[in-house]
């Protein structure tokens, strides 16, 4: 998979690619991520990359030129499975859509700033729109991480352990059921005498009881939509 970002910040982006799962997948050529300054392909001297809005308000809008023009230099290069626009109103991010994005060839992914971007952009260029939560970030940066991250884990060979990643929360609309190491017993507190005995049907029945219970309990809402 190849992932492209553009953005108008991209030093934002060094470190949450360059460490852990996605770090160590980019090493290994599961993966690569390519972060694009924005103000590459502004026309204006300055580099400038946003103007002011029509109809007046607060704020600025990331204009047009530069992100059509980036746009259509990637895609003059590679097709894109996807053109993702990571915004506050976009659809929510769920484990079923990252499952899907996850097996995908090439994607490219555009980070707002400021106010937003032309809406015409949207209208015209973007595919996707995805948010990562109810509220509102300084620019899409963070929320393109999130998004990588969440999608490379399940790239066959990001992470040592493949089926790790199918046992997560939300795989199978369940919160994941708690999980215990050494030593067993700590403090006074003991780990569940059925993960000790070796029985794995029942350990299996036990997980998922907790599984129901913990997610009855934190994200009801997560059963009534199941």
């Amino acid at each position: 998979m190849r992932i492209d970002i553009l953005s108008a910040v991209p030093d934002l982006l060094k470190g949450p690619f360059s460490e852990s799962i996605v770090g160590r997948a980019q090493k290994a050529g599961v993966v690569e991520v390519q972060v694009h300054d924005i103000r590459k392909w502004s026309t204006d001297k300055h580099g400038k990359i946003d103007d002011t809005p029509f109809g007046g308000g607060a704020g600025m809008v990331m204009a047009i030129q530069p992100i059509a023009d980036a746009i259509a230099d990637l895609k003059s290069q590679r097709d894109y499975d996807e053109v993702i626009y990571l915004t506050p109103d976009g659809a929510r991010l769920e484990q079923a859509t990252v499952n899907q994005l996850s097996l995908s060839g090439n994607l490219l992914m555009l980070c707002g700033h400021y106010k937003g971007i032309d809406q015409r952009i949207r209208e015209h260029l973007i595919t996707r729109e995805i948010s990562i939560g109810d509220y509102v970030l300084s620019g899409g940066e963070l929320a393109a991480a999130v998004l990588a991250d969440a999608l490379v884990r399940l790239i066959p060979g990001a992470i040592g352990d493949g089926e790790s990643a199918l046992t997560d929360s939300f795989q199978d609309g369940l919160l994941a059921p708690p999980v215990y190491t050494r030593p067993a017993e700590w403090q006074g507190s003991k780990v569940p005498e059925i993960l000790l005995g070796g029985h794995h049907a029942e350990i299996d029945k036990w997980r998922m009881e907790q599984a129901l219970e913990r997610t009855q309990r934190l994200r009801p809402d997560l059963l009534d939509e199941a």
